[in-house]
């Protein structure tokens, strides 16, 4: 990475130009060209230094409920049931932890209800029972902002 690479990702990380052309703005931002942001992006992209470009909502202003869930999986499950997991449209994050629960994951949906069916339906489906549903008592919002 170049010194142009780092200011793309430092550029991109919040405040996403909300534009028909948002890499002309952020190229003109840079005193780069709109080609030559979008190339790297693609570069850095194949490269794994940046795994996606999308929008963070807050799910109740859009009239959606979230939820952080944590799952106790054996370890001859874990595939099966990250798999499961992850065909469900409301999972937006799925990861291995070092501890006893070791499968972490976030729901989105348009109720704790509907979480909670889809929960028993993955229980069901993948003979793990031990899923804790541990929705947020407070939301605290930090921008998560690294300078490369």
């Amino acid at each position: 990475m170049d010194d142009a690479d780092r200011a793309i990702i430092n550029r991109i990380q919040s405040d996403f130009p909300i534009t028909s052309r948002p890499y002309l703005a952020i190229a003109r931002e840079l005193g780069l060209e709109e080609d030559e942001v979008i190339n790297r992006l693609i570069i850095l992209r194949k490269n794994g230094v940046i795994r996606r470009i999308g929008a963070n909502f807050v799910p109740g202003r859009l009239g959606f409920v979230s939820t952080l869930c944590a799952a106790r999986v054996p370890q001859e499950k874990i595939a099966q049931f990250s798999e499961t997991v992850n065909q469900y449209q409301g999972v937006t994050h799925n990861y291995r932890r070092d501890n006893k629960y070791n499968i972490w994951f976030t729901f989105i949906a348009e109720s704790m209800e509907q979480i909670e069916a889809y929960l028993k339906e993955i229980a069901s489906k993948t003979g793990v029972t031990d899923i804790l549903n541990l929705p947020a008592a407070k939301v605290y919002k930090i921008k998560a902002q690294f300078d490369v």
